[in-house]
Formats: structure tokens, sequence, C-alpha cells
């Protein structure tokens, strides 16, 4: 199994993540310098310094909920990608994962076809009914996070289906559209720890440990010949000697 990654978008946007953690910390200390003046002087506070500290309360908020979903996917090891490269080793010679390279974050192309690997860092109990993705559990402090936009589920079809329709996009100005290969796509969760009630969800989905087997059971199903597997290899990016 061959890995194509872009090393140099990984490493700057970890380092955008620790300069947006700092921020978030020197704002903090804002918010709390002028709490801590608020309280100490009830009488000298001012309509325009509530707005201040609500105001920073919520860059401060931003700050953290940016920076900690840009470090779980870019800056903590073992990433995301770690994850999917490690679970899908022992593959064929003929597969190749590419990892922000493409129009599509993580993109698998092999003897099971073309696959757009939709990467999920969601914890809890993740379920999917009445068209409606839904996530629960996980305590006080994960249910804290997904208020501000961390940890939460997000739409994955709807990511899956915009991936695919840009991988055409990419495909359509090398090869007539007719040729294209279909493009599937399937949602991991990279946390052994999630809990998973998924079996209506519009898109396969799987814990990242599963999806070698799912690969291979793919494969046998209807192999994607080694022709079909070079031409398209031949698009996308290269690894690098």
């Amino acid at each position: 199994m061959k890995i194509i990654k872009n090393d140099k978008l990984i490493e700057r946007n970890a380092k955008i993540s620790n300069y947006l953690s700092m921020a978030s910390l020197l704002v903090l200390a804002a918010v709390a310098y002028f709490a801590y003046q608020t309280l100490s002087n009830p009488s000298a506070a001012t309509l325009q310094s509530q707005y201040i500290l609500i105001g920073l309360v919520v860059v401060s908020m931003f700050l953290t909920s940016i920076g900690n979903q840009m470090s779980k996917n870019y800056g903590r090891s073992p990433r995301p990608d770690e994850k999917i490269d490690a679970a899908l080793k022992g593959l064929p010679g003929e597969t190749s994962v590419y990892h922000y390279t493409t129009p599509a974050s993580h993109l698998l192309v092999g003897p099971a076809g073309i696959w757009v690997i939709v990467a999920s860092t969601a914890l809890g109990k993740v379920g999917y009914s009445k068209n409606r993705w839904r996530i629960s559990g996980g305590g006080f402090a994960q249910n804290y996070l997904r208020f501000f936009g961390q940890e939460g589920v997000g739409r994955p079809d709807v990511e899956a289906d915009a991936d695919v329709k840009s991988l055409r996009k990419e495909f359509a100005k090398h090869m007539d559209v007719e040729q294209i290969p279909p493009i599937s796509a399937v949602l991991v969760f990279t946390d052994e720890n999630v809990e998973l009630d998924l079996a209506d969800a519009p898109l396969p989905a799987m814990k990242v440990k599963q999806i070698k087997d799912f690969m291979r059971q793919k494969a046998r199903e209807k192999t994607f010949s080694s022709t079909e597997i070079e031409k398209i290899k031949s698009i996308l990016p290269q690894a690098q000697e």
C-alpha cells in the first residue's frame, strides 16, 4: 500500500492550531482580568466594559473551538490520517491512500474501487434516524465541548457527497465523464470508544479498525481492474521520492 500525503499542509495547520490555542489562553487571561476588575469594584463597571467582557468570552470560545478541532486533525498524534493508515496496513500493493492532496481530505484507490473516507473524531453515542444524525453521552465534558461546536458528528453524508462531486469534477478534466468510475464514500470514526447505531445511515459507517476488512470485502465483490486503478492514480498526485 502506498501513502501520499501533504506533509507541508499538515505541518502548517499544526502550527496554526498551536497559535490559536495560545491566542485563546491570552484572551482567557483578559477575561479573567476584566472579571476581577468588575468583581473588585462593581461601581466602576460600565456598559461598555460589560460588552468587552462578553465579546472576549465569545472570542475565547471561538478560538478554543477552532484550535482544538485543528489540533485533533493535524496536531495531536496519532492524527486521523495516521489512524487510517495503520488500520489499512496490509492491503494490496496496488492500493494508494491520499491525505490532503485531493479534493477529498482522505481518499483510497485500489482493487476495492475509489473511496472517499470521511473521518470523524466524534465521541459518545452516534446514531442516525429519521434523516438526522444524533450524538449523545460522553458526560458533562463532552456535552460542553459539543455545545461549542466540537466533537459533533455534523453532516458527514453532505460532506461525502460534496467530496464525490469535487472528485468527479477533477477527473472530468482528464477523461470523458462517461469513463469516470463510480466513486463511493465511507464514514470512519477514529476514536475506538465511540458507540455506533448507524444501521440506517445513508452511507457505510464504522470504527477505523473495521475499514480494512470492509475494503477487502468490497474488492471481492467487484474488483477494480489494474488498468482502471493506474488510470485514476495517474491523474492524482504522485508520491514524493
